[in-house]
């Protein structure tokens, strides 16, 4: 028997059951996408902390409002999700301040509405894909143990065949199956990795959006006095 050439990776893959294969294929899939979701999220997070900081030098330059909201609204498209929030708070200030017989309180209150569900949307933009690591991190494991636990099974099924059982006749077969394992935990250990940081990462945005909302907010109130 040739060792080398029976037990090597890319030849128990071919020599895998078919169950065993589409349980291969489908956890290779599912790593690439993962890979896929975990560069694009990495992009964007660090896009969006870099924009932050960017906006928030300007705002507390202590520069006019009004031409920092001119700025927002002029480049939308390349606005961060800290400028976003400005805009659609400043923007409701301004059409309810506008108004006649509307309580101070009111139109505060109202700047924070518009300004909340503009943060729920750039929170939920953030968060995208979220879930699909954390799933991948906790479900790959059990999809390879699946693929190995069939796989072990029907090697030892084609030992039933077999006057004497060696390590040679039932090691190719057992190794076939413990690649499943192999494959998933390769697919969920970076999924899992890297749900974590993201979570972390966002957390942070999160927090630093809603202390911005909060002293935004006392800054308006400051201007109806």
């Amino acid at each position: 028997m040739n060792v080398h050439q029976d037990l090597s990776i890319l030849q128990l893959i071919i020599n895998a059951s078919a169950v065993v294969q589409v349980v291969m294929t489908l956890l290779a899939a599912v790593s690439f996408m993962s890979w896929y979701y975990i560069f694009m999220k990495w992009f964007a997070v660090r896009q969006a902390r870099s924009q932050t900081v960017d906006f928030e030098r300007d705002f507390w330059s202590g520069g006019d409002l009004n031409t920092l909201y001119n700025s927002a609204v002029n480049d939308r498209h390349h606005a961060g999700s800290m400028e976003r929030i400005f805009e659609s708070g400043f923007r409701e200030f301004a059409k309810l301040r506008g108004q006649r017989n509307l309580d101070p309180k009111d139109i505060i209150d109202g700047s924070r509405r518009a300004m909340r569900a503009t943060y729920q949307r750039e929170m939920d933009a953030l968060e995208s894909h979220l879930a699909f690591l954390a799933s991948v991190g906790s479900v790959s494991p059990y999809v390879g143990l699946f693929g190995t636990v069939w796989g072990i099974m029907h090697a030892f099924r084609g030992l039933s065949n077999v006057g004497q059982a060696t390590l040679a006749s039932v090691a190719p077969g057992i190794a076939e199956a413990l690649v499943a394992t192999a494959i998933g935990l390769f697919a969920a250990i970076p999924a899992v990795l890297a749900y974590n940081r993201f979570s972390h990462d966002i957390d942070r945005q999160a927090t630093r959006l809603e202390s911005f909302m909060e002293e935004f907010s006392n800054i308006l109130q400051r201007q109806m006095r």
